[in-house]
């Protein structure tokens, strides 16, 4: 079948696995901002997830600052995924927290 210059994601994503070479456009910048400016809900809002960004926000000025280990653990996971189960867990299957 002729796909006229179209590929699909998902075949793409599959050969990318195939071949051992999937690198996540999200998941280095994701991380970098949870565990850098985390407390404004910078890696929530960069991943989409606008509601739990300003939740991260809001526990932040009630909590004075405490709660602004909840970005730094979330980047660390990041940034210990693998890039395909990044991709796979919040970008695609959007999972929020944790």
């Amino acid at each position: 079948m002729e796909t006229y210059g179209y590929n699909h994601p998902q075949s793409q994503q599959n050969q990318n696995s195939q071949n051992g070479n999937y690198k996540s456009q999200k998941k280095l910048a994701a991380g970098l901002l949870g565990i850098l400016v985390g407390a404004f809900g910078a890696n929530k809002f960069y991943l989409g997830y606008i509601n739990e960004g300003i939740i991260q926000i809001v526990l932040n000025i009630v909590t004075c600052g405490a709660a602004s280990i909840i970005p730094f653990i979330e980047g660390i996971i990041y940034l210990t995924m693998s890039d395909e189960q990044f991709d796979q867990t919040y970008v695609q299957n959007k999972k929020a927290w944790f």
